[in-house]
């Protein structure tokens, strides 16, 4: 009788053995399971914060901008979307031409002043933009061989009004887009007039860290 209960035990043991090893490996999955997730949310959080302080800071630099163009904003000649500083190009230029008019050169030193001065608190530079409507250059204008070259004759244009008004020559750089970057419809006159305008950015400044040769 004693015989067969301590070969009931003996067969008992390793069983629970097994079930307690279970259970530790069930523990430990869990237990790695657990801090994945609190990383993972850990991680979350911290680029919630870095997000939200980016945004802040954006909102901040709009407003320093929309700050220093009180003056050119309230002549109604300009506006100021999403930092960015945009100029018809009616006011700028007659049609097909990239020669200033002289309210649009009046326009551009208007913004010189307050433009320099607060790139002088912030590490930025100024892109000019130009950009046209879908309309092909006026046939027998041998001046420019489509919409990027007018294009990009007018940024060029206003970036060097802005340099010689005062902006430093350091702080400004020209780009095209063409009729690329509508921003209304080009089925009217007025949808176009809309497109071809000139846009003037406040963005990062480059790195100035030396590039070894071979890099």
């Amino acid at each position: 009788m004693n015989e067969e209960i301590d070969g009931g035990v003996e067969t008992a043991a390793p069983v629970w053995a097994a079930f307690a090893d279970l259970m530790s490996v069930l523990l430990g999955a869990f237990v790695l399971i657990l801090v994945a997730v609190l990383g993972v949310q850990l991680q979350l959080s911290t680029r919630l914060e870095e997000a939200i302080k980016q945004q802040q800071k954006e909102t901040a630099r709009r407003k320093t901008l929309e700050q220093a163009l009180a003056g050119p904003l309230a002549s109604g000649r300009v506006t100021l979307v999403n930092g960015r500083i945009g100029i018809s190009g009616n006011v700028l230029f007659a049609l097909n031409s990239d020669q200033l008019q002289p309210q649009g050169r009046d326009v551009l030193k208007s913004l010189a002043a307050p433009l320099t001065a607060y790139l002088g608190s912030h590490e930025q530079i100024l892109m000019v933009s130009g950009f046209a409507d879908d309309q092909q250059v006026r046939e027998g204008n041998r001046r420019f061989a489509d919409n990027w070259e007018l294009s990009a004759k007018r940024a060029l244009t206003v970036m060097r009004a802005l340099i010689d008004a005062g902006v430093p020559a350091s702080s400004v750089f020209a780009a095209a887009f063409g009729s690329e970057q509508p921003v209304s419809s080009n089925a009217d006159d007025e949808g176009r007039a809309k497109n071809r305008r000139v846009e003037i950015s406040a963005v990062p400044r480059p790195s100035n860290a030396a590039v070894k040769p071979g890099e």
